[in-house]
Formats: C-alpha cells, structure tokens, sequence
C-alpha cells in the first residue's frame, strides 16, 4: 500500500506516519506479538514510571489500548463515509480517569493483542475506495489510509519512548 500524502491528513499526524518504513500490514501484524513481548519481559517493572508525574509501564499500555480502540473507530467512522465530526480526546485526561493501575497487567498485554488481531480483520477488508475516505476528528481532516499509518507509527512511537526513558529491553 502506497503511504499517505501530505494532503491527506493533518500535521500533527505526520510524525506517525514518517515512522512507517515497510509494509503497513507487515508492521501492524508484527505489533500484535512485538508489543505484548516487550510488555511481557517487564512484568516486574509494571508500576515504574521514568519521572514525576509522568506515566507508569501500566499506564503507557493503557494508553496504547485506548488508542487502539479509537483509530480504529475512526477507521470504522469514515470508511462508513460518517459525516459526523468526531471529537478529540486529551491522552492525559483519558489515562488519569482509567484506573489503570487497579488493573491486572497481563489481561491488558492480551488485551491489546486481542484488540488488535480484531481490528486486522477489519483493516484488510478495506477497498482502495474506502482507504481513501476522508472524515473529521479532532477538528481535522484525515482519511482511513492515514490513521492505519498513525496506528502503526503511533505503536513505533511509544516503543522509542519505553526504550529510551523507561529502559526496558
């Protein structure tokens, strides 16, 4: 699948979509195991957090469930050519109010696997006319091509981060 044009989404998308350098499909497939694993080697690190006030290991998976959930409402939304405006969510408002942290940590790591393998179905039953529908969330236009790219590159994203601030291999 050809990547998304500037046009195509807005900009605060394009941060995501620039961390997409292979196959869509081949990266969100390898997301359904690489994700889980990592969280998986980090059982014991769970409740860390790399600063004050910033999200613990629990709260980050949360967050990316969360966002798995709502790109893939959006994706559902415009390929259904919705003509509603969808609205926006701040992540930080969203993360305080989930009580992620009374959560069990290994429902959530195959939760986010589960979700995931469920959205692929969806994902792959996509025709070139409904990749291309275009729909407004969070004030902003962006078709079905664009939030499967910022799917993937938003999970690349917070790989870098878990890696790099909160040092888990």
């Amino acid at each position: 699948m050809n990547r998304p044009q500037p046009n195509d989404y807005p900009i605060w998308a394009e941060a995501y979509i620039n961390k997409v350098e292979q196959d869509i499909f081949e990266i969100l497939e390898e997301q359904v195991f690489s994700l889980p694993a990592l969280f998986e080697r980090n059982k014991d690190k769970e409740n860390y957090a790399y600063a004050e006030n910033k999200w613990t290991l629990k709260e980050m998976l949360g967050h990316i469930i969360d966002c798995e959930r709502i790109f893939a409402y959006r994706i559902t939304c415009f390929a259904r050519n919705e003509q509603q405006h969808l609205p926006g969510f701040d992540e930080d408002d969203y993360v305080s109010n989930a009580r992620f942290g009374e959560r069990n940590y290994e429902d959530m790591i195959e939760e986010f696997a589960t979700l995931r393998k469920a959205n692929l179905y969806l994902y792959r039953s996509l025709n070139d006319d409904e990749l291309h529908r275009t729909g407004t969330a969070s004030g902003r236009a962006i078709n079905v091509k664009s939030i499967l790219f910022v799917t993937a590159g938003h999970i690349i994203h917070h790989f870098g981060i878990l890696t790099e601030r909160y040092h888990v291999v």
